[in-house]
């Protein structure tokens, strides 16, 4: 099997994440003793740094763990919907659809809470250990990826005329940056740097400077700075200015959480996900339906079987999850229920959406969604999408997995809070997230906008237990697209036989039949996208299946990091994913 990079191996410790700046930051940190939980978080504060325009202070975070005396538990940083985000205001302004950018779709910001959350809890350095690195990166410089030139160069028009504050960030000199440039954010290294000062001044206990550092973001200057910043007017996806409802009352009252994980038993394997409040389970769903079945990765009977599979369990995802109702997820993953939607799996590719009736329950999707189910509009090939007054630009994610040699394994996906998504807050140096797009303006769906609740996210790392101890700590970017590209890594590594790194390198694909989670919240009915490295004759066979294929780039397709973990004897591996360039692991 062609790799582009050995799967790494050892006994010490390992990093896995999009970024390799961020890698090597969570590697020094296990260097220096720490564990997983340091490393993570070093890693994602230094992803909030050199990948903004993938995530950011003001974003979101899942992330799952398990370890020795550590039971597999889910961290949410999700924030919720603010008390104000109510469908009778948004209505009132005339909004079909909450739009996909400025401040109506900002939710409480949870991922820098989250970060700080878990370092408190289950870390063993001090904040400014962890910091040190962001705070370096943000004041000195780093290197500008093409894809953040092409995201910058993409709104630099928003920027020059109405987001001022954001071109004054990222249109140094009034212009997009060249190829080769370096950026820096000072403000936001001296608000981190703010948090380290005020919270050492504070106490001297390392626990007591991070609960510091954490009442100074929900209820200290960084939320007096949001909640200052979120009453202004401004332009977002709708065309038209509007204000945020987000306040400091929002903030004040609202923590990350610990939850246990939704599981399912495949290929002698736990595999462990968020609850239904994201997008989680519909992994789970999937790899459900395909329990059994003679599946060969590389096939064009495999291919089509799996993506069949998708538009079901996906059918479910728009019909049943989300955080305003009380999701069946046992019956959505009953063994008669399952067997039920796998008798659906016909010869040819299916052209509707057709959720199913756990325990007799009816589906009920949203207005928009009937009908002919679908608007297709866009570019069915990219991830996440967010929407300026210029045109749509498209977003992503992030992931970082650690494994230290203590046995304890982290997958955390960060997004949100993108360059893209807002303006820049002036006094602290990042923009507020645009998740609340995901929510519906209409009464009774289990992801009705409801203040308090949870937009139903995309972002799903996955956790894998044997015999009850973490092996597997894995995730990619790329929204819907999370939870397909996982399961084929996944499917590739324990059918296929392929290491991590073969797992991630071997060519992918994913469907976009079913509505996207983001604004304009398009379709492509039985749409298939797929890497050009699969053979002409299985591209031909699907064809002749019904499947309407996107044939994109070789290497265009996902974005993986893994960590694995070997129980018996404790050894331990990582791999990263080669397209965009930049994912690297690193380890001993």
């Amino acid at each position: 099997m062609f790799t582009t990079r050995p799967e790494l191996q050892g006994s010490f410790g390992m990093v896995s994440s999009t970024h390799w700046l961020a890698s090597a930051a969570g590697m020094a940190v296990l260097e220096s003793g720490g564990n997983a939980f340091d490393a993570v978080v070093a890693s994602g504060f230094t992803l909030q740094v050199v990948e903004p325009h993938l995530n950011g202070p003001g974003g979101d975070l899942p992330l799952i763990f398990a370890g020795p005396d550590r039971a597999p538990t889910v961290l949410c940083a999700q924030g919720p919907a603010p008390a104000g985000a109510t469908i009778a205001h948004y209505r009132g302004l005339g909004l079909e659809l909450i739009p996909g950018s400025g401040l109506l779709a900002a939710v409480v910001p949870g991922a820098t809470a989250g970060w700080l959350t878990l370092l408190r809890d289950h870390g063993t350095k001090r904040l400014r250990d962890v910091l040190q690195f962001a705070i370096g990166y943000a004041a000195d410089g780093i290197p500008l990826l093409p894809s953040m030139l092409r995201t910058i160069g993409a709104v630099a028009e928003l920027f020059t005329t109405d987001w001022t504050t954001s071109a004054a960030l990222y249109l140094p000199d009034g212009i997009v940056p060249q190829p080769g440039a370096w950026h820096r954010n000072p403000t936001w290294a001296a608000t981190l740097q703010r948090l380290v000062t005020e919270a050492e001044a504070a106490t001297p206990d390392r626990d007591g400077q991070l609960e510091h550092a954490l009442r100074s973001w929900t209820s200290g200057f960084v939320a007096e700075a949001i909640e200052e910043f979120a009453r202004t007017p401004w332009r977002d996806s709708s065309g038209e200015r509007h204000a945020g409802v987000l306040t400091g009352a929002d903030l004040a009252s609202w923590r990350p959480t610990y939850e246990r994980p939704a599981t399912l038993d495949f290929g002698g394997l736990t595999v462990c996900k968020t609850g239904p409040w994201g997008q989680g389970p519909v992994l789970l769903q999937q790899l459900a339906l395909l329990d059994g079945l003679d599946l060969r990765p590389g096939t064009a009977e495999y291919v089509h079987t799996v993506i069949e599979a998708a538009k079901l369990a996906f059918a479910d995802r728009e019909a049943w999850y989300g955080d305003a109702a009380d999701v069946p997820l046992a019956e959505l993953l009953d063994p008669a229920y399952t067997a039920s939607r796998r008798a659906l799996i016909g010869a040819t590719a299916d052209g509707e959406l057709r959720p199913g009736s756990p325990a007799g329950r009816e589906p009920r999707l949203p207005d928009a969604l009937r009908g002919s189910g679908a608007r297709p509009l866009g570019d069915a090939t990219t991830a996440e999408p967010t929407v300026s007054r210029t045109g749509e630009t498209r977003g992503d994610t992030c992931h970082v997995s650690a494994a230290d040699r203590w046995g304890n394994v982290v997958a955390a996906t960060p997004s949100g809070g993108w360059l893209q998504s807002s303006p820049v807050i002036g006094a602290v140096g990042f923009p507020l997230g645009s998740r609340l797009q995901m929510a519906w303006l209409q009464e009774g769906l289990p992801n009705s906008l409801t203040p308090g609740r949870r937009p139903r996210t995309t972002l799903s790392p996955t956790l894998a237990l044997r015999g009850g101890e973490p092996v597997l700590g894995f995730g990619t970017p790329g929204g819907d697209q999370q939870d397909q590209w996982q399961l084929t890594f996944l499917l590739n590594h324990l059918l296929g036989g392929m290491n991590l790194q073969e797992a991630i390198d071997a060519p992918t694909f994913h469907s976009t039949h079913f509505p996207s989670s983001f604004y304009p919240r398009d379709a492509f009915p039985r749409q298939l996208v797929i890497e050009s490295r699969f053979d002409d004759a299985v591209l031909d066979d699907l064809r002749r299946r019904g499947h309407e294929l996107v044939v994109s780039d070789a290497w265009s397709l996902g974005r993986m990091c893994a960590v694995g973990r070997d129980p018996v004897t404790g050894r331990l591996r990582a791999a990263a994913n080669p397209r965009a360039m930049q994912g690297y692991s690193a380890g001993r």
